[in-house]
């Protein structure tokens, strides 16, 4: 994974921070092949609870990793009991590495 352990756990801080301490973040995509150069950040925020305002929600925790990263791009897919459950939300969970 092409992520330092600081990363990770600052990562993981951020989400706490913003989504409650029982928030989980999964890293997928392309950062969990260490042979590859570049790319954005795949991230799935994963909530235990309903998410209220999952917009705001997404954006703000992606704005605060970005800055995290140096300005690198980073998307952020949310899983959460009252929002829909999507085709790349089973390739998350299960290609995806928990942080």
């Amino acid at each position: 994974m092409r992520l330092t352990d600081h990363q990770a756990r600052a990562i993981t801080q951020l989400a706490h921070e913003i989504a409650g301490e029982r928030a989980q973040v999964r890293v997928f995509g392309s950062r969990l092949d260490d042979d590859a150069r570049g790319s954005d950040l795949d991230l799935m925020l994963e909530l235990p609870g309903p998410a209220a305002n999952p917009a705001l929600l997404a954006a703000r925790f992606s704005a605060r990793v970005s800055r995290l990263m140096q300005g690198r791009k980073v998307d952020v897919l949310l899983a959460a009991p009252n929002l829909k459950r999507l085709s790349i939300h089973d390739i998350a969970f299960k290609e995806g590495k928990v942080l």
